[in-house]
């Protein structure tokens, strides 16, 4: 049996935009002699729907459209489509997430989602009714036992701790399924898919099935769908996978495909680039917008951030603005020109010496008496913003901001300032792997196009005479380890000390995370990269008292 997976990049709310995506993926899966065709979890309307789901007429309008997606499909292989289904009971949820098998110009049958994420990114137990029981399919000769997503993440031989207390796929295999397909929207973490393909491959053998898993591709909001759609044969080997970060129809042989190497373009700068390329078009696209604008220091961050969006909208839609100040560096300067040179992108120089001392006028009575200090500082920065917001308005270019993790974690940046902006391109990118991946750029290219001296000199926000960002943080090396452990690996301070680290470094750092909270709930949305992202899955007070 030939089992089409159509790995699409569909656009949250595009409803008739979408049902085109899948429509033509279809058709060429008709092309192959596919028995049965299967798009990613909400599929037709997009994932993550977030609070449209709440939008009763919009529920409503996607089964219009999906009882004209099943006519013009009518002629084509029967496919399973994600969409929100409404509950009508009395009871529960008002919605399923289900997948609507279309078949002969009509909505066949339904297939209802089992376990509801309610980590990280997900919420979906705010929506959803989970579903009891086990659902199977009866097509070309196969009983196929039909998951969505989260229901296959829940293998007890694969994980220590279980986040559910049934599995659903072994519900299936018991009701008589000889082969489990999987609809998915699963983001993209560095890393995540070999994780994900030990975990499908494991659970084919152990239950002596195929698995067939389709993923979407693509970016909606901060987070990104690296595809990777893929097929294991009942032994556990992979038969089939589709591209990374892009479009693709990928045909499994349940009977006859041959076992597959694994996958070979996982190495974390690669991944961590393509993904910020990818989220960074489709926020841009998906948004309206055709063009960005951005600040171009002279420094590593805001380097690979303009490399990022040339290759996401192209050279020609991109503005970089040098804005000097008395403080900044020949080198800097020069830097940035050089980047400019490179990246072949229209540049602008906005000296912001003037705005500085009419700052500083205007404020010389109210600051009489007091030291300088962050406070001038910040306002730099702030002259910035409003220098670069008002391109981005006038031109209507989208403004991204370059700061990167380790800074927004510990609050080393200023809110309307160089925080302002549409997009934070690598907010979720500690500074040691912006030098990484930056690093990794030039070397896949052949060539220096960020510049070689952005990588080498000591980092600096340049607000004040020979400052480095040292000055005020422990080195980005150790900086970046502790962050690493407390957020995402969420060791506390003790066991952190534990592992070598000097207690008064970890205790000014760990503080500096907690008060640097009110500014992350105010930044741009960053595109999620690691496993735990300042954005949609972080879910911190800003008003706290810890004892």
């Amino acid at each position: 049996m030939r089992i089409a997976l159509l790995q699409v990049n569909p656009t949250v709310g595009d409803l008739t935009g979408n049902a085109r995506l899948i429509l033509d993926a279809l058709s060429a899966a008709g092309q192959s002699g596919a028995a049965l065709a299967v798009t990613p979890e909400l599929s037709l309307v997009g994932y993550l729907p977030r609070d449209l789901l709440l939008d009763g007429d919009f529920v409503r309008r996607s089964w219009d459209v999906l009882g004209d997606l099943a006519r013009d499909a009518a002629g084509l292989p029967p496919v399973l489509v994600g969409l929100p289904e409404p509950n009508s009971s009395d009871e529960g949820r008002p919605l399923f997430n289900s997948a609507a098998l279309l078949r002969g110009g009509r909505v066949d049958h339904r297939f209802r989602k089992a376990l509801l994420p309610t980590y990280d990114v997900f919420d979906e137990d705010r929506y959803f009714e989970p579903f009891h029981g086990a659902q199977v399919l009866d097509i070309g000769g196969r009983r196929l036992g039909v998951s969505v997503c989260e229901d296959i993440w829940n293998d007890r031989d694969y994980w220590k701790r279980r986040r559910y207390h049934h599995d659903p796929i072994e519900e299936l295999v018991v009701a008589g399924a000889t082969a489990v397909v999987n609809l998915s929207a699963s983001p993209f973490t560095v890393g995540k898919q070999q994780r994900r393909e030990e975990m499908l491959g494991n659970m084919a053998r152990r239950h002596a099935v195929p698995v067939v898993y389709v993923n979407q591709y693509g970016g909606n909001d901060d987070l990104v769908f690296d595809g990777r759609s893929c097929a294991f044969n009942a032994a556990g080997a992979p038969i089939a996978r589709g591209r990374s970060f892009e479009a693709d129809v990928v045909i499994c042989d349940l009977d006859g495909g041959l076992p597959i190497a694994p996958p070979a373009d996982v190495d974390a700068e690669s991944e961590i680039w393509r993904a910020l390329v990818l989220g960074t078009r489709d926020y841009v696209r998906k948004c309206g917008f055709s063009h960005v604008v951005l600040g171009l220091s002279g420094g590593i961050d805001s380097a690979l951030t303009a490399a990022i969006a040339v290759e996401a909208v192209g050279a020609a839609n991109v503005l970089g603005v040098l804005m000097p100040s008395p403080y900044s560096s020949r080198g800097s300067i020069d830097d940035a020109k050089q980047l400019a040179a490179n990246l072949k992108i229209e540049t602008m120089l906005l000296p912001i010496e003037t705005p500085m001392r009419a700052f500083g006028e205007t404020l010389h009575d109210a600051f009489a008496g007091r030291p300088a200090g962050v406070a001038e500082e910040n306002i730099q920065a702030r002259i910035r913003g409003v220098l670069l917001m008002a391109l981005s308005n006038q031109r209507g270019a989208m403004l991204l901001t370059t700061g990167n993790k380790s800074e927004l974690s510990v609050g080393y940046c200023t809110l309307y300032g160089d925080m302002s902006g549409g997009l934070a391109v690598i907010a979720d990118v500690p500074k040691t792997m912006v030098y990484r991946v930056a690093r990794w750029r030039n070397e896949s290219i052949g060539r220096s196009e960020i510049p070689e001296s952005s990588l080498t000199k000591a980092p600096s926000a340049e607000l004040r005479p020979g400052q480095t960002d040292q000055d005020s943080l422990p080195p980005y090396a150790m900086l970046d380890d502790i962050l690493q452990r407390h957020i995402e690996r969420h060791q506390p301070a003790e066991e952190i000390i534990a592992a070598g680290f000097d207690a008064e470094t970890v205790t000014r750092v760990l503080k500096l995370v907690r008060l640097a909270e009110f500014k992350r709930k105010q930044a741009a949305p960053g595109l999620k990269v690691t496993d735990r992202a300042f954005g949609t899955g972080w879910r911190m007070p800003i008003a706290k008292k810890e004892t």
